[in-house]
């Protein structure tokens, strides 16, 4: 999926809202993926927004955007190992 690039220097607000939109994450597992990223030392707020969509879409591509009990942070290190 393309996206818009300027997306990432939106507000948190209107950034996590895209996400809910396009790929149906709500704030919870939004701030959860956030935090995931940034404790694996993507600080810069833009290249973890990056990481974020690029994770939203590799999850897009394999229809997996649903989570059961410990599965989002299952699918983070796949797709760090992965990346």
């Amino acid at each position: 999926m393309s996206w818009d690039y300027q997306i990432i220097h939106n507000t948190d607000l209107e950034f996590s809202s895209y996400c809910r939109h396009i790929y149906q994450v709500n704030r919870g597992i939004y701030n959860t993926i956030d935090s995931w990223f940034y404790d694996q030392g993507v600080r810069n707020i833009l290249s973890r927004r990056k990481k974020i969509i690029e994770f939203l879409n590799y999850l897009q591509s394999k229809h997996e955007l649903s989570f059961g009990k410990g599965g989002l942070t299952k699918k983070l290190v796949e797709f760090n190992s992965y990346s």
